[in-house]
């Protein structure tokens, strides 16, 4: 097994799998994959008809509020998505939210989230396909006229492509602007408290006084807010595009 360490991932190559490379981002992945599952299991657990308790509750209330998402964007006929809309809600949000604990989200790899473009890409495609039939399908590019049959196959191509890259964009960027801010504030810690002679000079240069309080403050934007509402942008724009596809 060798092991390299390139900017904020891990690269961990597994000889015995054909040398495929497992990264931080996918293990982080894994990891919030599998926390989505236990919760799924414990919040499901000796369901009843009467006298619930609180878990049951919540559960209902989860199951709820993505029924009325799916069906208020899609219609009655598509509720069988909501499981699949939960379930990509779910981790995008809490891959997003995992950097609040030091590790590497997985929104914040391109090949993680334009992976998850390319299946809702299908699932469009599918649908397209589902309602019009393959030659429908086909003849769906040359509307109004023949020659825009180029530039709607680019319209096409490009719904995985603006899905991924908006995600993964807006995640990275906050992280971009998290770090040059500690390091503006390292530095601006420095000046003020640097100044001073000798041995204090250095202590409280060195103690981050500066960094205690605004981080935190954008942290709860780009990093609670910003996860929740990058993952309801990604479904939202999924189930839109979906139910589009099964009126064209």
């Amino acid at each position: 097994m060798n092991v390299s360490i390139e900017g904020a991932r891990i690269y961990t190559t597994l000889p015995l799998f054909g040398g495929i490379p497992i990264t931080a981002s996918m293990v982080n992945a894994w990891v919030v994959m599998a926390i989505i599952t236990g919760l799924c299991i414990w919040l499901t657990r000796g369901l009843k008809v009467e006298n619930i308790g609180k878990r049951q509750v919540v559960a209902e209330l989860l199951v709820t509020t993505c029924q009325k998402f799916v069906i208020g964007n899609m219609g009655e006929r598509y509720a069988h998505f909501v499981p699949f809309i939960g379930a990509l809600f779910s981790i995008s949000a809490l891959c997003s939210l995992s950097s609040l604990v030091g590790a590497f989200p997985a929104t914040a790899d391109l090949s993680t989230v334009l992976s998850w473009a390319v299946l809702v890409f299908g699932l469009i495609t599918y649908t397209k396909i589902k309602t019009n039939g393959f030659v429908g399908y086909l003849k769906g590019f040359t509307t109004p006229i023949a020659v825009f049959t180029p530039f709607n196959i680019i319209s096409e191509l490009a719904t995985p492509i603006s899905m991924g890259f908006r995600h993964f964009g807006n995640i990275v960027s906050g992280s971009v602007i998290s770090t040059l801010l500690y390091a503006a504030l390292a530095l601006l810690n420095q000046a003020v408290f640097g100044w001073l002679p000798g041995v204090l000079g250095e202590v409280l240069g060195g103690i981050p006084f500066l960094q205690l309080g605004i981080p935190a403050i954008l942290s709860i934007y780009f990093d609670v807010f910003g996860s929740f509402m990058q993952a309801f942008i990604f479904c939202m724009l999924t189930t839109l595009y979906i139910a589009n596809a099964a009126e064209e």
